[in-house]
């Protein structure tokens, strides 16, 4: 599940390129910090299905991800799940909501959807996935790292904080009754996951080089005095302008800024859960069982 409020925002400004001081390290990982020390010494197997370079359709990741969480469980009551898995991908436009999540966060009326609207068994309320955003989908036994859902919800938010941090010098954090990964007022990264029997799917979504347009069409996660942003934003905002660049480099920066990114929060992710990361294929466009079709909002 996905716990949200609305406390009130600090008066403390983001920084960017910056030497965090022992205090602001502290705010930022105490939680999981003390929890990680609890973690086995021997590194857990991962699976890692790696495809983010692909636009892959969400009922499509839906589906995989039911099919290995249907897998994981079988194996769990036989004392014979001795993998966890990860998949990272990127989407086409899609709309997403919660189990519980309020229609009233839609701008549009949902017979009309701009993209595919899918209501899933996750939770927190509505977002966006697309291009340029980088989704991982953990499907991890708690019962091998820990049986605790705050603690895996501020894990995921450490993954994101400290690949910002080691990569780009971002001072990302959490901010208090609210799941995600924020830049002051901007949510950089949104997690809704869903735990069965100890087993997670879902997962987070980090905004690298989004077009940030169609949130605009959302009260995102239902959260109405709050932004969104992005990494590509936050690093072109902190920078002098040098007039405009060739469409083609524009591109090129981008595919360089998801991959470099990627690389990241995969090398934090083992670090943060302890475990070692083995490549497996998957082939987009295999058969699967299908979710509910767009629009339905069927659960």
């Amino acid at each position: 599940m996905t716990f949200l409020a609305n406390p009130t925002l600090s008066s403390a400004q983001p920084r960017l390129f910056h030497n965090p001081s022992r205090k602001t390290r502290k705010i930022h990982s105490s939680h999981v910090n003390s929890a990680i020390s609890t973690a086995p010494v021997s590194r857990r197997r991962c699976d890692l299905y790696d495809l983010h370079k692909e636009l892959v359709p969400y009922a499509e990741a839906w589906s995989w991800q039911k099919a290995i969480v249907k897998e994981r469980r079988a194996l769990s009551e036989i004392n014979e799940d001795s993998a966890d898995t990860l998949i990272v991908l990127q989407h086409h436009p899609v709309y997403t909501l919660g189990t519980g999540s309020s229609e009233e966060f839609l701008n549009f009326d949902v017979n009309s959807a701009p993209f595919d609207l899918y209501r899933t068994e996750r939770g927190g309320e509505v977002t966006y996935h697309g291009p340029g955003q980088l989704v991982m989908y953990p499907i991890i036994n708690l019962r091998h790292h820990k049986m605790d859902l705050h603690w895996y919800l501020r894990a995921l938010e450490e993954v994101v904080i400290r690949a910002l941090e080691s990569t780009f010098s971002i001072e990302a954090s959490r901010v208090e009754g609210l799941t995600g990964v924020w830049f002051g007022n901007q949510k950089l990264a949104a997690i809704g996951v869903k735990v069965s029997q100890w087993i997670t799917y879902h997962g987070l979504a980090l905004n690298v080089t989004t077009d940030l347009t169609p949130f605009q069409q959302i009260v995102p996660c239902g959260i109405r005095d709050r932004q969104v942003g992005s990494i590509n934003g936050i690093i072109k905002g902190s920078l002098p302008s040098k007039g405009c660049r060739e469409e083609d480099n524009h591109h090129a920066d981008n595919h360089n800024l998801v991959d470099t990114t990627h690389i990241s929060l995969l090398t934090e992710f083992c670090e943060v859960f302890q475990v070692d990361l083995h490549h497996k294929s998957i082939q987009i466009g295999a058969p699967y069982e299908k979710p509910p079709s767009p629009t339905s909002l069927k659960s």
